[in-house]
C-alpha cells in the first residue's frame, strides 16, 4: 500500500513505534494525524515517518511503500536535518 491510498480513520503504526489514526484524506508528503506517543495530539506527519496502515477488510497490518516522488523529497529533507 502507498502513503497515498491510506484513507481517514485507517490506523497507522509510526517508525518510531507510535501508533495513531490518518484523520485526512490528502496526498503528498505531509498529512493529518492523531498520534499516540507521550500524548494524543493531531498535528502533521511526514508520509515517510509512517511504516504500516491496518487493513479493515483482511485485519492485518500492511507495510506502507512511498512514492518516487516522497522518496525523492525524504532524501532531500534528509540532508537539511542530519
Amino acid at each position: 500500500m502507498q502513503t497515498n491510498e491510506i484513507k481517514k480513520g485507517t490506523k497507522i503504526k509510526l517508525h518510531n513505534g507510535w501508533s495513531g489514526v490518518m484523520f485526512d484524506n490528502k496526498k503528498g508528503n505531509i498529512r493529518m494525524a492523531e498520534v499516540n506517543g507521550f500524548y494524543k495530539e493531531i498535528g502533521s506527519i511526514y508520509a515517510w515517518d509512517i511504516s504500516h496502515a491496518h487493513d479493515t477488510e483482511s485485519d492485518t497490518w500492511v507495510e506502507i511503500e512511498l512514492t518516487d516522488k516522497q522518496k525523492k523529497d525524504q532524501a532531500m529533507v534528509g540532508k537539511f536535518f542530519l
